[in-house]
């Protein structure tokens, strides 16, 4: 069911986030407990601030609850937020800014004994992305397809 309602949102989100010049940088539907959360992450060049976001979440709501049929049926929260600094890496354009920055994948099934790669993402390819990581003292660089990866996103490096 969260497909479909992000499959049926996503578009209305999108006019919406775009049409003051800002990113959609994902839309996730999901439960938590008892709750259901509609989860926007926007974002512009130079950061994203609380009133924009309240904007977006305003007329997202109000486009929302005139929509026939109601995409939504059972109760949610609405949430609107920049993607923070561990930012998600879902589309091309989001792998291919993120070269030469620290990142945390992860897979479906481990690679070199490995579930979870953190590092610098040196190389990104249409089918693959590189890392090189530390592996206790040792540095290694890893090649990992990109339909193994189960996520992938900025990390902070302590």
């Amino acid at each position: 069911m969260s497909n479909n309602v992000v499959e049926t949102i996503q578009p209305v989100a999108a006019a919406i986030v775009s049409a003051h010049q800002f990113e959609l940088v994902d839309l996730e539907f999901v439960r938590e407990g008892q709750s259901w959360y509609l989860r926007l992450y926007i974002d512009k060049p130079g950061g994203i601030n609380i009133e924009e976001c309240a904007m977006v979440s305003d007329e997202l709501s109000e486009k929302l609850d005139t929509m026939e049929p109601d995409p939504i049926p059972q109760a949610y929260f609405l949430e609107v937020s920049s993607p923070g600094a561990e930012r998600p890496l879902k589309k091309e354009a989001d792998y291919q800014n993120a070269i030469g920055k620290y990142v945390h994948v992860g897979l479906y099934q481990k690679l070199d004994g490995k579930k979870v790669f953190e590092g610098d993402l040196t190389e990104v390819t249409p089918t693959t992305v590189t890392i090189d990581y530390l592996d206790k003292t040792r540095h290694k660089t890893v090649t990992i397809n990109r339909d193994q990866i189960s996520q992938a996103r900025l990390a902070v490096k302590f």
